[in-house]
């Protein structure tokens, strides 16, 4: 993860990301330097925008949570319109599954895993 970091650092003070730059932010953070994750880092990048990467990232997990939301929303209906008690008990365990998948999203964790 300290590469990517090392990446939007670059990017941010408006730095070339290329291999000498890259490793000289982690060289001053004090991360052990490998030259072909480096390498990897700065081809991967190449012919990206890391601005439009950065806004299409944010914007992917406010889009998941407005879908979600509908979904809840519609749920809530179904229960209150619902005049069976087996129905009421289906909604609610509909709801609480909903519930128990947007706790168990990785929240990201594990992109690292992209470039080492």
């Amino acid at each position: 993860m300290e590469y990517v970091y090392a990446a939007l650092i670059l990017n941010e003070t408006g730095e070339e990301i290329n291999e000498d730059n890259v490793t000289g932010v982690l060289e001053a953070a004090g991360v052990d330097v490998e030259e072909s994750r480096v390498k990897a880092l700065v081809a991967a990048l190449e012919d990206v925008d890391i601005e439009d990467a950065v806004e299409t990232a944010a914007a992917a997990p406010a889009a998941g949570a407005a879908a979600g939301g509908a979904a809840d929303a519609e749920t809530a209906d179904e229960a209150e319109d619902s005049d069976d008690d087996d129905d009421d008990d289906e909604a609610e365990a509909a709801e609480e599954a909903a519930d128990d998948d947007e706790e168990d999203g990785d929240g990201g964790e594990g992109l690292g895993e992209l470039f080492g």
